[in-house]
């Protein structure tokens, strides 16, 4: 298929653009809309609001005009997953039950992101209810990787993914309980945050596990994560600061079990391929202990399902019908958790946390892994709704990322180079809690020394 793209794709790179004047607002935003318009087959969209994008674009442009900026992401067109509130506008959260909901409130998240100038230009697909790694969706249909549309493009923040992949934004809110930010940018290929859980508010923002979630980024780059997260936190800190200080005397720790475990041979390649890299770039990389994360996992499922289930009880008792097969399952797996078990997990969570805190965090400031232990299934691989065969597929898929999330504990993924078959492999950075410019300091010189996100996709644009 033909591709042309007049337009800078990186974040920070078109926001400069915009800001100097090179190019206009109104430009980007008509050419992200024809970009999801020409490439409407991955699914990624599921509503783009034309009309109104175009004219703030056109506010934008004359507010440029006049020597004025709203902030860093002037008049940058954004689309985010379909879970952040805004008020008199749709929010479904990928559901039947939700469908026409118009909340009264609006995000803080999407109002910081506007009020740094970013214009929405609509939203994006996502796992039913944001339960699901994979990218299928039992209403909307599934969302397609744009690598390879056979294969899945990652949940639940699926749209989120395919659509920053696709470059159809350069980058977009995406919801974490599990991996769901970090399993659409392993396998889309792009650059996704989990930040340290309560770092960002949850205010008006569809709830999954009240414990376990968090919104996070995903964008072209670390760089560009960075400029998001300045505006998504007010609080000062500049999560850039340390772009470009190179990696002298920062401690890398490979962990010598669990993450290192199973692992599909052309993963175990790059993985051991990055780790000797950062190496180069002045890293110090030595071998670490960690506590067994095995019972992590369990202890994740248990938590979220667990107040997953508590959140959609009503649904459950007058609503089944209408959830999805897969959702329902899992959710109905979450109600039969005892009290007592559920407050055991937490008990055991807490001595996780300090277990990691006073172990490996002691001796290295942050753990390098993969960000999956296979490749990128293909959508027909992952077809399961019930029974030990779903839990084994959602388990394996998110092994990696799950016992950080239940941690609360940020990451940050990237890719880490392609299959033989062409598709995104995923690395992933872990830190200790308010670790996230660190993080970024080490994703964007692994990105500068690679050049792996400057690969995207063959994909049509009409603009």
């Amino acid at each position: 298929m033909a591709d042309r793209r007049p337009l800078p794709e990186e974040l920070c790179d078109l926001a400069e653009a915009i800001a100097s004047g090179s190019i206009r607002s109104e430009d980007a935003v008509r050419a992200a809309i024809a970009r999801a318009q020409a490439n409407a087959d991955l699914n990624a969209v599921v509503a783009i609001e034309a009309e109104r994008a175009l004219e703030v674009a056109r506010a934008c442009d004359r507010e440029r005009a006049a020597g004025n900026l709203r902030g860093p992401l002037h008049g940058v067109p954004l689309a985010h997953k379909d879970m952040f509130y805004r008020a008199g506008e749709l929010t479904e959260a990928g559901s039947r039950i939700w469908q026409g909901l118009r909340p009264d409130e609006t995000s803080p998240l999407i109002a910081r992101l506007e009020a740094a100038g970013a214009i929405t230009i609509g939203r994006l697909h996502m796992a039913e209810f944001a339960l699901g790694p994979t990218g299928h969706n039992a209403h909307l249909g599934r969302c397609r990787n744009p690598w390879n549309e056979e294969a899945i493009s990652g949940g639940s923040s699926s749209g989120s993914g395919a659509a920053v992949a696709a470059r159809i934004v350069p980058a977009a809110l995406g919801s974490d309980t599990g991996g769901s930010v970090r399993l659409p940018a392993a396998f889309c290929g792009v650059a996704g945050l989990k930040p340290t859980n309560g770092l960002l508010p949850d205010y008006a923002m569809m709830p999954l596990s009240h414990t376990c979630d968090t919104a996070g980024p995903l964008a072209t780059s670390s760089r560009a994560l960075a400029l998001l997260m300045n505006a998504l936190t007010l609080n000062g800190r500049d999560y850039g600061a340390q772009i470009g200080r190179g990696l002298e005397g920062l401690r890398i720790g490979l962990p010598t079990r669990f993450f290192n475990e199973d692992l599909h041979p052309e993963v175990a390649e790059a993985y051991a391929a990055a780790s000797s890299l950062f190496a180069e770039l002045g890293a110090q990389v030595v071998d670490v202990a960690i506590p067994d994360h095995a019972p992590y996992t369990r202890l994740a499922g248990t938590i979220a399902l667990c107040e997953g289930a508590r959140y959609h009880a009503r649904h459950l008792a007058e609503q089944p019908q209408d959830l999805g097969e897969q959702v329902r399952n899992r959710l109905l797996d979450g109600a039969a958790t005892t009290p007592a078990a559920y407050s055991a997990a937490l008990d055991q969570r807490e001595a996780a946390r300090e277990a990691m805190l006073a172990g490996p965090f002691v001796h290295v400031d942050l753990l390098l892994t993969p960000a999956t232990r296979m490749r990128v299934p293909l959508a027909s691989e992952v077809e399961v709704t019930a029974g030990a065969a779903m839990q084994a597929m959602i388990g394996d898929l998110s092994a990696l990322t799950r016992v950080v999330s239940v941690l609360g504990f940020p990451a940050l993924v990237t890719p880490m180079g392609f299959d033989s078959r062409g598709l995104p492999l995923g690395l992933q950075l872990i830190g200790a809690p308010h670790s996230e410019a660190r993080l970024i300091q080490a994703g964007n010189a692994y990105e500068a020394a690679t050049g792996w996100l400057t690969r995207t996709p063959g994909l049509t644009v009409t603009a």
